[in-house]
């Protein structure tokens, strides 16, 4: 039975967090499980039958994956809890790094047959980007070939946390009933048919093996928590009590994952897993106060209803019931009809209706509070992004990064009289999506869409044609490959001089050109004695920037290098801010060519699972397209072969 508990503040019964995984390992089927245990549905939803309620879009239900971020909220336990379905399929990370942005938490699921995947793997690491504090749920254990502690090695080995395993699973692959819970040391066990959980003493049979687990947690805990550690000295044992306020510290600051288990599929483990959401995972109060810039400064804003507003926009969706923007409202609160300010675009909105979020359902609410998670109808230039604060209290909070786009198709309206509503169509999407980029070649004159990949564009095109109606013939994909230096030039002399009449134009540059790691470019002054003023040296700087777009090698843009101005002059007369911008644009092309640049392209690393009497043949085909193998490992009668692949190769390699 739980009981009722004392709140001083509602913010401590908020729980803002994400589901994050490799495509597959039941991300979407747990979410079900959720919304179905805390009654916020009535029935489960299943991928496979399409009934799901955050895989609401037809591509989903058609393709059986999660492709938009889908948030849902629910309750337990007294506890609100905020939830924010992400898709697995790596060409859907950005999705995944704008809603990791305003998460207090996240439930990292893995597949207990396949351990840590590519995915998984990416999504940990963004996760860790953000700081956001985790708990592992390994799924499927009923599947046949599953295995708790080797799903849990595979965490420790190449996600790098100290894993915490919490619980023990009773039965093996199709015989997995329930668990044992190591804190309290008692069994929960779900019956074959749809029913409640059922708390029994733990089986005889497991009854030595717990206890033995409970003394590895204990010593694991104790080993990386002072208090616990101080009771364990004491006592030579933890208490329930101590035990689980260890592993909710440790949960907080990363410097230990609670691991529980289960079949989310069977219903199975969901409960233990709410119950670890409320106790270990953080509330908005948790965690530190938001930061954010202003005109140079830097404020904190704490997440208290009573402050000034500061939120952040991390998703716009302008399909079906109008133009909605998500907002994570990190302190303050609005209500309908209020004004805020977006400081970025400088210009003041409306706040329409306000909805609490339901996947494609929504509720109104008149009020939203720091630490909700609201959509909000009425923003008319809001991008996924923005900050929206109140307007005598200006604030700028870091926007989530977006990745650069690899891939490339050209894109045209089978009928030219479509031409205008393709036009419009693309424009919203890549005002839902900032990892969709359209621009118009300037050589050919064709549409250019550009995304993270082959799976990404076609699932953008196919939105265009089930919105719109409109026919669209799509071009082959084309790879973004970059340029960088693996060997600069020093003290490259360029004089840019142009006398036709009237005032003429002169600027003499000298530069160093050296590669850069770890970062797309750098420039820096190092002219002394004033032989070139500050306002020119800025010039050169935007020259040089211009000259980016477009590397010696293949016309590709340029990354990886830094430039120095050592030296310059200027004349009197001809000298000018136009002048210098003209000497560093083409004195670093020029440079450029003296350098020795490379090309580079994008790889992706591949996990391909085949039967073992075919493993020859697809390590054959991996190589022919230029494949680096990394690892192959057999499991029960088939393969499974993980190798880098240039992404050239790879466009139908799926097919």
């Amino acid at each position: 039975m739980r009981t009722e508990r004392p709140v001083t503040n509602p913010l401590t019964t908020v729980r803002n967090l994400g589901i994050l995984a490799h495509v597959d390992a039941g991300k979407t089927t747990v979410t079900e499980r959720f919304l179905y245990l805390t009654g916020s549905t009535h029935k489960r939803g299943e991928v496979h039958d399409g009934t799901t309620v955050t895989d609401f879009d037809p591509q989903e239900r058609d393709r059986g994956i999660t492709i938009f971020a889908a948030a849902v909220s629910c309750a337990w336990d007294g506890h609100r809890v905020n939830l924010i379905d992400t898709p697995g399929h790596v060409d859907f990370a950005d999705e995944v790094e704008r809603s990791l942005r305003v998460l207090d938490g996240a439930i990292a699921v893995f597949d207990a047959v396949a351990g840590v995947e590519p995915q998984s793997e990416s999504v940990w690491r963004q996760a860790d980007r953000y700081g956001v504090p985790r708990i592992a749920f390994v799924n499927k254990l009923d599947r046949a070939g599953a295995d708790l502690d080797t799903a849990v090695a595979s965490i420790r080995e190449r996600l790098h946390p100290a894993p915490l395993v919490v619980q023990l699973p009773i039965g093996t692959e199709a015989g997995f009933t329930g668990v044992v819970d190591l804190l309290r040391l008692r069994a929960l066990v779900w019956p074959d048919t749809d029913g409640p959980v059922a708390e029994v003493p733990v089986p005889e049979s497991l009854l030595e093996e717990a206890r033995k687990r409970r003394r590895l947690l204990e010593e694991a805990v104790a080993e990386l928590h002072p208090g616990a550690l101080e009771e364990f000295c004491a006592e030579s044992t933890l208490s329930a009590g101590t035990l689980g306020a260890a592993l909710r510290d440790l949960t907080r600051t990363g410097d230990g994952v609670v691991v529980l288990c289960g079949s989310a599929y069977r219903n199975r483990g969901i409960e233990p897993l709410l119950d670890a959401v409320v106790a270990y995972l953080p509330s908005p109060l948790d965690v530190p106060p938001v930061r954010g810039t202003y005109d140079g400064g830097e404020q904190e804003r704490a997440a208290d209803p009573q402050v000034p507003l500061s939120a952040l926009a991390f998703k716009v969706s302008a399909a079906g019931t109008g133009r909605l923007t998500y907002l994570r409202i990190y302190s303050g609160a609005i209500e309908r009809g209020d004004t805020v300010w977006d400081p970025v675009a400088r210009r003041t909105e409306r706040i329409g209706r306000i909805l609490r979020v339901q996947a494609d359902r929504h509720e109104r609410l008149e009020r939203a509070v720091a630490g909700d998670i609201v959509a909000v109808a009425g923003l008319k230039s809001v991008r996924a992004g923005s900050t929206l604060c109140a307007p005598d209290a200006p604030l700028v909070l870091e926007p989530p990064a977006v990745a650069d786009p690899v891939v490339s198709v050209a894109v045209e309206a089978r009928r030219s009289t479509d031409t205008d509503r393709l036009t419009s169509a693309l424009a919203r999407l890549a005002e839902e999506d900032p990892s969709l980029v359209v621009r118009t070649d300037a050589e050919t004159g064709q549409t250019v869409l550009s995304g993270m990949g082959e799976l990404h564009l076609e699932v953008a095109v196919e939105k265009i044609r089930l919105a719109t109606g409109v026919e669209v013939d799509v071009g082959r994909p084309r790879v973004a490959y970059r340029e960088t230096v693996v060997r600069g030039v020093s003290g490259f002399v360029f004089r840019h001089v142009k006398q036709d009449g009237g005032a003429g134009q002169f600027a003499h540059v000298v530069l160093d050109v050296e590669p850069l790691e770890g970062c797309d470019f750098a420039f820096r002054s190092a002219v002394v004695g004033g032989r070139v003023p500050q306002e020119y040296v800025r010039s050169v700087e935007a020259g040089c920037r211009d000259a980016l777009a477009e590397g010696p090698v293949g016309g590709f843009p340029v990354t990886g290098l830094r430039v120095t101005l050592t030296d310059g002059a200027t004349h009197v007369k001809d000298s000018s801010e136009q002048a210098f911008r003209t000497a560093g644009r083409l004195g670093l092309r020029e440079a450029l060519r003296a350098c020795e640049t490379v090309l580079l392209e994008p790889v992706a690393e591949v996990t391909v699972t085949v039967p073992e009497d075919a493993v020859g043949t697809v390590l054959g085909d991996l190589s022919a397209r230029r494949g680096r193998i990394t690892a192959s490992t057999t499991r029960t009668g088939s393969a499974l072969v993980t190798a880098t692949v240039p992404l050239a190769e790879l466009f139908g390699y799926a097919t």
